[in-house]
């Protein structure tokens, strides 16, 4: 394991140069490239054109059948008939016209008959008359009333019909050939129809009680009257062809689509589609590398923004390469499990303990990153566990792994004992169970007793195997990368560990103080939401350097005199204080946590030794105050500043002779005052909200252990300065 540690100070070492951090996220970029890389690879299959498919082939992607799409639609607009529309104003104006033809005759007539009346008056008056014109004249005038398109295609029968008819039969006629002509051109009358719509008026009028002669007059001139009044829409019918293009659906392949079955011939069509898909030989397509190497580009960025961000840099390089040992591990065993593929075990992703990457890091690193891991482990799953179909993602496996992941996490929010890791493991047993079922019923699909039952395992399975192999790795990694977790912390307690019984043994009076030390710290760390663990696991080392010099100590001090009263101030001062760096030295020896040293050798600060300064002045020495002072550093956490509080606090009450509570509380808060004033606290980031609790957790603590006491006597002050 020393093998080990050496190993990885040296790639830690080598982790502070930036050439090498960018090498090693290049590494993390490779396996994870490499691992969904045979899952996004177009797959090439060796088929011939009427040969028989020895496997089912579904489509890796959704594409267009962009030939089949146009054949559907010329199709549709082979469909679509002409469109035809009818003049409705071509009535009326035949109509109009059949009146005129008429009223002509009209004016003929009332033209001839002035004449005659004209005539009648000249010959009573004896005078010249006007000359009556004959029925060849009357047509002769009609005709200049009428158009060429009237005198050419009706006869003169029609004329003199009409013009010899009596005036009542004359309106009857007229009447009925307006009618007859009005009820034909209402409807339809298309260029092919238009024969029989002339046979419809002659029908109309053949029936009619007009003399024969002005009967065939009407027909006549209701045939002529008859025209085409539906003609061709060239606009509308384009119109309606594109229309019926439009709502052609584009005919696709669907991603996921049984192109051929097993067993099944591979015709034309079915061979089209495997070459328009991609999936014969003859076809080749980098866009899925480079879309895979553009994801693993981002995934990358993102890991490197949330490292780069981290401000501690000794800290920063240990977490990077455990998080990438742990997500390198956690990315090569869900491709092992995804092997499985190959062997129809379509849904076997369902095992892969999705929790464990989660909880690893969770406890040995810090919450944040947990998340972020989750995230990206669920985008490769989806790729990774892709079933086989190149291209597709498993969007299902994918909220599982994100799922489980996160029920690990919250599950441990504030849970980092060994034991809790099991019961984890068992939380997220039962929320991927919850998440399998639900993904099931939102398919709506059918399944058998023995499919749900290897769900129902594979949930199980899932999380007790990530709660296993976090507890298996656990161990692995906190010696490895010296991490202080709560397992460790709890080893470190344990009364039998050799440090702990050096202080028992030779100075039980300094033991029985960082006990009471470890209560209090313990109690107020917990308050304001610190490592209470850490800060009682501290406080039984933080004075393991009075083990060199155990009577110097007041506590050590049972049944003898004190050895500082014959020692000069300045000698007495150097053994005080040389407890804290003695103690950091010999913890250093020890190898003990970096974060248990740090304790010991801040928890005085750089405090004044009040009781010997003061000594030493009396005495006549000129000693500067920065001499009489612990050499420090000030505290650097929350931790080591309670612990450094409590250790005063609890030598100070140890001297009173049954303290009151209203003691307790005055000395209390005077020694986090005098902490305050002096500075002893500006390095550390614990605020005066976090102190005001903590000195009511102290108070409250000290007044459970000193609550029988009912005497009053006055404070020993040359003790607390010595302590």
């Amino acid at each position: 394991m020393e093998k080990l540690q050496v190993q990885l100070t040296a790639i830690l070492n080598l982790l502070n140069i930036k050439i090498f951090r960018i090498l090693l996220f290049l590494l993390i970029g490779i396996i994870m490239y490499s691992a969904m890389y045979s899952n996004v690879k177009p797959e090439k299959l060796n088929l011939e054109l009427f040969s028989v498919s020895e496997k089912t082939i579904r489509s890796p992607v959704t594409i267009e059948d962009k030939e089949s799409t146009e054949a559907n639609r010329r199709e549709a607009v082979e469909q679509v008939n002409d469109v035809y529309r009818v003049k409705k104003e071509y009535a009326q104006n035949r109509v109009d016209l059949v009146t005129s033809i008429f009223d002509s005759v009209s004016e003929v007539n009332t033209e001839a008959q002035e004449k005659m009346d004209q005539l009648k008056k000249s010959a009573a008056e004896d005078t010249a008359a006007p000359q009556v014109p004959t029925i060849e004249e009357k047509i002769q005038i009609l005709k200049t009333k009428l158009t060429d398109n009237e005198t050419k295609s009706l006869s003169d029968d029609v004329f003199i019909a009409l013009l010899e008819a009596p005036k009542e039969e004359w309106q009857i006629a007229k009447d009925l050939t307006v009618t007859a002509v009005n009820n034909t051109m209402k409807r339809s009358v298309p260029a092919d129809e238009v024969e029989n719509a002339k046979l419809n008026v002659e029908e109309e009028l053949k029936y009619t009680s007009l003399n024969r002669s002005l009967k065939r007059a009407v027909i006549e001139i209701g045939r002529y009257a008859v025209v085409q009044n539906e003609f061709y829409d060239p606009d509308a019918t384009d119109e309606l062809r594109q229309q019926s293009m439009d709502s052609v659906e584009p005919v696709r392949i669907l991603e996921g689509q049984i192109l051929v079955s097993e067993g099944q011939l591979i015709s034309r069509d079915i061979y089209k589609k495997l070459q328009l898909v991609g999936l014969l030989k003859s076809g080749n397509s980098s866009k899925p590398f480079i879309g895979l190497g553009m994801l693993t580009a981002l995934i990358l960025f993102g890991l490197y923004v949330f490292f780069k961000e981290m401000d501690n840099a000794e800290k920063k390089q240990k977490n990077l390469l455990l998080f990438s040992i742990i997500f390198i591990t956690s990315i090569l065993l869900m491709k092992l499990v995804s092997l499985f593929d190959n062997f129809e075990y379509s849904e076997i992703g369902y095992l892969f303990p999705a929790a464990m990457g989660a909880m690893l890091i969770k406890i040995l690193i810090n919450e944040r990153l947990a998340l972020l891991q989750v995230v990206i482990l669920s985008i490769i799953g989806t790729i990774i566990f892709n079933e086989g179909i190149t291209g597709t993602l498993n969007v299902s496996l994918g909220i599982y792994i994100l799922l489980s992941g996160l029920a690990a996490i919250l599950f441990l929010q504030k849970q980092n004992r060994r034991t809790k890791i099991l019961q984890a493991g068992l939380f997220v047993s039962v929320i991927n169970l919850i998440v399998i079922f639900s993904i099931l019923f939102l398919r709506n699909s059918q399944y058998s007793g023995l499919e749900y039952g290897f769900y129902l395992t594979a949930a199980f399975i899932s999380g007790i195997v990530s709660a296993v192999l976090t507890i298996g790795l656990q161990p692995f990694f906190e010696a490895g990368f010296g991490i202080l977790s709560t397992m460790r912390l709890i080893e470190l307690s344990n009364p039998n560990h050799p440090l702990l019984r050096k202080i028992l043994t030779e100075a039980p009076g300094t033991y029985h103080h960082s006990v009471m030390v470890a209560n209090l710290s313990e109690a107020a760390c917990e308050a304001i939401g610190a490592n209470g663990l850490l800060a009682r696991v501290g406080c039984y080392y933080h004075d393991i350097g009075k083990t060199k010099r155990p009577q110097f100590f007041i506590e050590n001090q049972i049944n003898m005199d004190n050895p500082h009263d014959k020692l000069p101030a300045l000698t007495s001062k150097n053994i005080i204080i040389a407890h804290a760096t003695d103690g950091a030295e010999m913890l250093r020896k020890h190898r003990m946590p970096k974060e248990i040293i740090d304790i010991a050798e801040q928890h005085h600060g750089t405090t004044l030794l009040k009781f010997f300064y003061h000594k030493a002045t009396k005495s006549g020495h000129e000693g500067k105050e920065e001499d009489f002072r612990y050499p420090g550093p000030k505290p650097q956490t929350k931790e080591a500043a309670v612990i450094g509080i409590a250790d005063s606090v609890e030598a100070a009450v140890r001297s009173m002779n049954h303290p009151t509570h209203e003691q307790i509380e005055t000395l209390v808060a005077k020694i986090i005052r005098d902490r305050l004033q002096d500075n002893q606290l500006s390095e550390c980031d614990i605020t005066l909200k976090e102190l005001d609790t903590v000195a009511d957790t102290l108070c409250e603590t000290l007044k459970g252990i000193f609550h029988s006491r009912i005497e009053y006597p006055e404070m020993n002050k040359q003790k607390v300065k010595q302590g």
